[in-house]
């Protein structure tokens, strides 16, 4: 079973920095895409950032230029820096592998367990 654990939440002031991280562990041949996801109480799920296995990135338009999205392919771990941090960036954070355990098995998608990030004066 792969496993995913993410660090790094906590509190910060509006306009600090936080760094998340996950890292999976388990059995895992490939993986396609790397992503970060929040929900805020009472809000959708929304995607944050992705990144896929020829480093290609995507960010919501809330966080462009603030916030920045890595890989370290050998040890399938992936990070999320957070900088000129806002209020409405208060969430929980989930990440997200989409991940093969065979050649041309099919795609799963596993998640962390959340972190929350809150962002308060």
């Amino acid at each position: 079973q792969v496993q995913l654990v993410e660090s790094g939440g906590g509190l910060s002031q509006p306009g600090g920095s936080l760094r998340l991280s996950c890292a999976a562990s388990g059995s895992i041949f490939s993986i396609d895409a790397m992503g970060w996801y929040r929900q805020a109480p009472g809000k959708q799920r929304e995607l944050v950032a992705r990144i896929t296995g020829n480093s290609r990135t995507l960010y919501a338009d809330s966080v462009k230029g603030r916030f920045t999205i890595s890989r370290d392919s050998a040890s399938n771990t992936m990070h999320l820096q957070m900088n000129s941090l806002k209020a409405e960036d208060t969430a929980v954070y989930y990440c997200n592998f989409a991940a093969r355990h065979f050649l041309l098995g099919p795609v799963v998608d596993y998640w962390g367990q959340g972190t929350q990030v809150t962002v308060s004066s």
